[in-house]
């Protein structure tokens, strides 16, 4: 089953993203955006910049779990993974965004 992205609206009436896994597993979220049209944007950002290894930043956070944040170009965040127990799942995390973002449907919630 290929991945798709749900835009929503959440309760603070901002748009945000999430980009689902074939098996439905969550793998990547955005940040708040004030308008649909930039959700939109940010959706059109991770599907080109996801092809891109260079755009991962992986992390360890304080707890000694991992994570990973999808950047544009200019460095700034498109979206940020959950937490992984392992570097290694972390990695496959890395990879299921890439392999799946460029083909993934359209799900609009709003």
């Amino acid at each position: 089953m290929a991945g798709k992205f749900e835009c929503y609206k959440d309760k603070a009436g901002e748009y945000r993203f999430r980009l689902k896994a074939g098996n439905g597993e969550n793998i990547l979220a955005s940040e708040g955006y004030s308008s649909k049209a930039g959700c939109s944007n940010g959706i059109e950002s991770v599907r080109k910049n996801s092809a891109n290894p260079d755009r991962f930043v992986k992390k360890e956070t304080d707890g000694g779990k991992y994570r990973f944040n999808l950047t544009a170009t200019n460095g700034q965040v498109i979206g940020t993974s959950q937490s992984y127990k392992s570097e290694s799942g972390c990695d496959n995390g890395m990879k299921s965004v890439a392999g799946c973002a460029a083909d993934a449907s359209l799900d609009d919630q709003t």
